[in-house]
């Protein structure tokens, strides 16, 4: 039984999930808005939030953590932390939005885009 279970599986093993999440969150990272399918942009959206949170406590122990669960991609974590943590210094939340697209032609997979919520400087 699944009770209590804090994840979905997506099908596929621990270390293939962890994998799969760490590249989605470098490209949203990178790129600011992507597109996937839906239970990946669901568990995309739980993983990138934390990872913005704790990037919003810049030291040294914040960052070396980040790179840890960004695979030491450190093009990906200056920009987290230096571009991204200060747009949402004064937000609690809600970092990510996802918008369903609808379904994808060749195996009618649900398809979402993921992109960074644009805050507005004040």
């Amino acid at each position: 039984m699944r009770h209590r279970k804090g994840y979905k599986t997506l099908s596929i093993d621990g270390e293939r999930r962890k994998h799969l999440l760490r590249n989605l969150a470098i490209s949203l990272i990178e790129n600011e808005r992507i597109k996937t399918t839906d239970a990946k942009a669901k568990e995309l959206v739980r993983f990138i939030s934390k990872l913005v949170t704790m990037a919003k406590n810049d030291n040294l122990s914040s960052r070396r953590r980040a790179l840890s669960k960004l695979n030491n991609n450190k093009k990906a974590v200056r920009k987290l932390f230096d571009n991204l943590a200060p747009r949402f210094a004064s937000r609690n939340g809600g970092y990510v939005r996802r918008i369903k697209l609808g379904f994808r032609k060749g195996d009618a997979a649900p398809v979402s885009i993921v992109e960074f919520v644009e805050e507005e400087n004040k």
